[in-house]
């Protein structure tokens, strides 16, 4: 194995972020909440829309940002519909 993949796999594993394309759901939002999905992974980044628990996603790639990790997420029904949400937030379920 390259050690460029390698390294990735390792930094994946170690950050908690499930491997590329993997299935999961938001859970922990709360009854009254939405999880915001954002357009960049960040607080500062606009919200595209709002996502209620057991929303069915599949996650792409995790980065951390200011202590945060998230994951480049898109929509499990719609694709093309892909952002950034706070991995606290994802179970795989």
């Amino acid at each position: 194995m390259r050690p460029a993949i390698a390294a990735t796999l390792t930094l994946m594993l170690v950050s908690g972020c499930a491997a590329s394309g993997s299935r999961t759901v938001v859970e922990g939002a709360g009854p009254d909440e939405l999880l915001k999905l954002r357009g960049g992974p960040g607080l500062d980044y606009n919200v595209i829309l709002g996502l209620p628990d057991g929303t069915r996603l599949l996650r792409r790639d995790c980065v951390t940002e200011v202590g945060q990790l998230w994951c480049r997420v898109s929509l499990a029904n719609a694709p093309s519909i892909t952002g950034y949400v706070s991995e606290d937030y994802l179970s795989d379920r």
